[in-house]
């Protein structure tokens, strides 16, 4: 097998259809329309244009203009829109896909957790009512200690620290006991 082709196995088999599937019911949930019949997931958001209505529905006009028309440029231009204004509403960058994974059909896995990262930033509205999509995110745990407490903290060994108390090697034996024969 080529490398090319073992790539291209490897990237298949990151693909998750339950994902993909609950990928598209929240966007279709979203927007309120449903994607067509016999049209796959990721040819129906190829161009950038249901991932720009999305965006726009969780943030009015957060991409001002869609392109409906033009060439491969201009449906490119939408997804890096919708990439753009994704991260200004939370989506951390690491979670955002790159524009060829999408138009290129080279990692629509990575799309797919694109879409769950948005879902999961959604979280972080108030003003966002749901459906959500994925896991809420954990929320920070603030703790304030005083400067007594923190003192006490210096004086104990963790249990994680280990002890030594009543370790011996009385008992361990490994095979054979070492012979040594005087005299031969």
């Amino acid at each position: 097998m080529s490398l090319e082709r073992a790539v291209k196995a490897k990237i298949a088999g990151k693909r998750n259809p339950q994902m993909d599937k609950e990928a598209q019911e929240w966007v279709e949930a979203i927007l309120g329309e449903k994607f067509p019949g016999g049209v796959a997931y990721e040819d129906h958001i190829k161009d950038g244009q249901v991932l720009c209505k999305l965006i726009n529905t969780l943030t009015p006009n957060a991409v001002p203009k869609i392109n409906s028309s033009g060439g491969q440029f201009k449906m490119m231009e939408n997804i890096n829109n919708f990439q753009k204004a994704i991260k200004d509403y939370g989506v951390p960058d690491l979670d955002v896909f790159q524009t060829v994974d999408l138009w290129e059909k080279k990692d629509i896995a990575q799309v797919t957790n694109t879409i769950f990262a948005l879902g999961r930033a959604c979280y972080k509205h108030a003003e966002f009512k749901g459906p959500f999509l994925g896991p809420k995110p954990a929320d920070e745990c603030k703790r304030d200690f005083t400067e007594e407490q923190l003192k006490a903290g210096q004086t104990v060994i963790g249990l994680q620290a280990g002890t030594n108390k009543g370790a011996t090697q009385a008992g361990q034996n490994l095979g054979a006991g070492r012979k040594i024969l005087l005299g031969k």
